[in-house]
């Protein structure tokens, strides 16, 4: 395999724009799949967890970002290009890692909390490739781990929910309960807390990822219970929540009921129904970490962490009635300058919650 150089310290994070910048499009770049001569030999491929490529959220932000970076530096999908392995179970994980490894790519993203115990085992076992993961910290100078402040967009969001409920009763659906979910919830509360104290919050965890039926069980009680907002973090779980949000706007068109994406902007999966979505752009760190790697500055080692101030999170534009939207709009702005400028620190687990206060 191609040895690529591990970097030295390098600064956490990058603002968005400057990132994709770095990865900026070049019209001379040739597909070689039809003969065209290939800008470089760097090759980058990922694993998913069981959301699978095509999620909706997590997993497919992620392959998002990286047929973005592949695409804009001359490389064709598939083996010494850019490509993915979809897991099918937990099962699959270090199997599909060592696959990748053993088929010489530069550099093996494992997307997800859940991939963390498979990427430490391969990476210890693999020690000449290089590896990323996604949500989760492994201590391997083989292994770059990049993380979010999930709780940041969460809290945007939360904001957007107060201000938007009429029955101020609104939910939120987590997946499992692990490390980044509890920021989701925790800046979520904290949002809703800080915009409109009074309003009441559900929280149902599914326990899965994958099971949207779950995820439309746990929407359809929520709604029935009086709220008219649902946040969920639960990845392809959350496909439920919007077809229990769809259905409902279907029967009854004068009823407002909102569901609020994740990751992506998910207003595809419901535009009469989606309020809005907190980002997370796995799309964006995957294709700065590739490049920092092909440009032979991996951060093997290190943590790289985006939250607000580096664009790697945000709110999605809000859907809403123009007088409703534009209340929503300016106050997300305020906190938006207040957690930028370091007055606001929103809270990532439901310790820090207890004692928040946005004043």
């Amino acid at each position: 395999m191609k040895k690529r150089k591990i970097g030295t310290a390098l600064s956490l994070v990058l603002a968005a724009g400057t990132l994709l910048g770095a990865c900026g499009k070049s019209d001379t770049n040739k597909d070689t799949s039809k003969g065209g001569e290939k800008k470089n030999d760097f090759s980058v491929a990922m694993v998913t967890d069981v959301g699978g490529v095509d999620d909706k959220s997590f997993n497919q932000s992620a392959w998002e970002g990286l047929q973005k970076f592949g695409k804009d530096n001359g490389l064709s999908k598939g083996k010494g290009g850019y490509d993915y392995l979809q897991s099918k179970s937990d099962a699959d994980y270090s199997t599909n890692l060592n696959t990748l490894a053993r088929q010489d790519f530069d550099l093996v993203y494992g997307i997800g909390f859940l991939m963390q115990a498979a990427v430490e085992e391969i990476a210890k076992q693999q020690k000449d490739s290089h590896f990323a993961i996604i949500d989760a910290e492994v201590k391997q100078p083989n292994v770059a781990t990049v993380l979010f402040k999930e709780q940041e967009a969460a809290f945007l969001a939360g904001v957007a929910a107060a201000l938007q409920t009429k029955s101020n009763h609104i939910g939120f659906i987590g997946g499992m309960e692990i490390p980044v979910i509890e920021r989701f919830e925790s800046g979520f509360l904290a949002g809703v807390k800080a915009a409109k104290p009074e309003v009441k919050v559900d929280v149902q965890y599914s326990g899965a990822f994958d099971k949207a039926e779950l995820g439309q069980n746990i929407a359809s009680k929520m709604y029935s219970s009086g709220a008219d907002v649902v946040f969920h973090a639960a990845g392809g779980t959350g496909n439920g929540l919007f077809k229990e949000a769809s259905d409902r706007k279907a029967k009854d068109p004068s009823k407002e009921i909102w569901a609020i994406g994740v990751d992506r902007d998910q207003n595809d999966m419901g535009p009469d129904v989606v309020l809005t979505s907190a980002l997370k752009r796995v799309d964006v760190a995957v294709q700065d970490l590739s490049k920092k790697a092909m440009d032979g500055n991996f951060p093997g080692g290190e943590a790289i962490v985006y939250g607000l101030a580096e664009d790697g999170v945000g709110l999605a534009p809000v859907n809403a009635k123009a007088d409703k939207k534009a209340d929503i709009e300016a106050a997300v702005k305020e906190w938006v300058d207040k957690i930028k400028s370091g007055a606001v620190k929103v809270p990532g687990t439901r310790d820090e919650l207890k004692n928040f206060s946005a004043k």
